[in-house]
């Protein structure tokens, strides 16, 4: 759905102050990708597999209950680790940034006009 000229002007004002109230805001949101995010969600999925690993295999004989709760650990922890490399495929295949996501949606507006 294309935006009419005002909508564009409204749009263009809400991002200029944007950049006018916060600048360190709008550079962090423009230089973010989610690169950073994927690797702590790979990091906190692989750690809590092995976390939940060790408390089944240590508690299954005497704790059923405990060993338990790890498998359920390890199970999330492996659908974590599934959604984080669809995560990192996707951004292989495409940019994830913000900004050129920004760049992307400003060209097609001019394209549209």
């Amino acid at each position: 759905m294309a935006l009419d000229d005002r909508e564009q002007k409204i749009l263009e004002e809400i991002e200029r102050n944007l950049y006018a109230e916060d600048p360190k805001l709008a550079q962090t949101v423009a230089r973010a990708d989610l690169s950073t995010r994927i690797r702590r969600r790979r990091i906190l999925a692989g750690s809590g597999f092995f976390i939940g690993l060790a408390i089944m295999l240590g508690t299954f004989t005497r704790f059923s209950l405990l060993a338990g709760l790890g498998f359920i650990l390890m199970v999330a922890s492996a659908a974590l680790i599934a959604t984080t490399m669809r995560g990192v495929r996707a951004e292989r295949t495409s940019s994830l940034s913000v900004a050129n996501w920004m760049e992307d949606v400003r060209e097609r507006w001019r394209r549209e006009r």
